[in-house]
């Protein structure tokens, strides 16, 4: 298969990639900044861009999405405008323009997170969009077939606890491969409307 990846430098993202080429499948990565090909998919007309320089497209898989992460408290309009651009509106564009370039049997893979239904202090808007784009995959699902499509929902990885390790005190990490592997079993399977949680 011909995958378009979001995400496919980042932590997640670069797990998603190998476990997907070692099942041999052709994998486009792209990155705000870098990758096969380059594009803010928080912009539409850089979403319609990057379908029209990928090609013929099997599946598009995501495993990147910017949320704001702040007391409720200082929580600002902008702040939650950002999380839901870059955390749901821009999945839900990818979905919206690439049903007209994927194969008709092909899939979306979407990705949520483990805070959509166990939430955490600072964390009410990636919250609110994880929960967002949950309830999106289950109303597109209903449209979009033959195309299928789902949301991996994971926790933390292991490796990015660095980064994230104190939003979440007391949860269980994950490898970021184990992660992966709902991303093959999302693409390669036969389900749709799904939420896969690895926690």
């Amino acid at each position: 298969m011909r995958i378009l990846l979001i995400g496919a430098g980042g932590t997640l993202g670069g797990a998603v990639r190998e476990a997907l080429t070692e099942r041999g499948h052709k994998v486009i990565g792209v990155g705000r900044s870098g990758g096969d090909l380059v594009a803010d998919v928080t912009d539409p007309e850089a979403v319609a861009r990057l379908y029209e320089e990928a090609g013929a497209l099997d599946a598009v898989a995501v495993a990147a999405g910017d949320a704001v992460f702040k007391p409720l408290g200082e929580l600002t309009a902008d702040d939650f405008t950002t999380t839901f651009r870059g955390k749901a509106l821009s999945q839900f564009e990818l979905v919206r323009q690439g049903a007209r370039h994927v194969a008709p049997n092909g899939s979306f893979t979407l990705v949520s997170g483990i805070i959509a239904e166990q939430p955490i202090v600072a964390g009410a808007a990636a919250s609110a969009a994880n929960g967002a784009v949950e309830a999106f995959v289950r109303a597109a699902a209903i449209e979009l077939p033959p195309q299928r499509i789902n949301a991996v929902s994971p926790t933390v990885a292991e490796e990015s606890l660095p980064a994230y390790g104190p939003f979440f005190p007391g949860m269980e990490t994950v490898p970021a491969a184990r992660v992966a592997t709902a991303y093959v079993r999302s693409i390669e399977g036969a389900q749709t409307g799904q939420v896969y949680r690895v926690w």
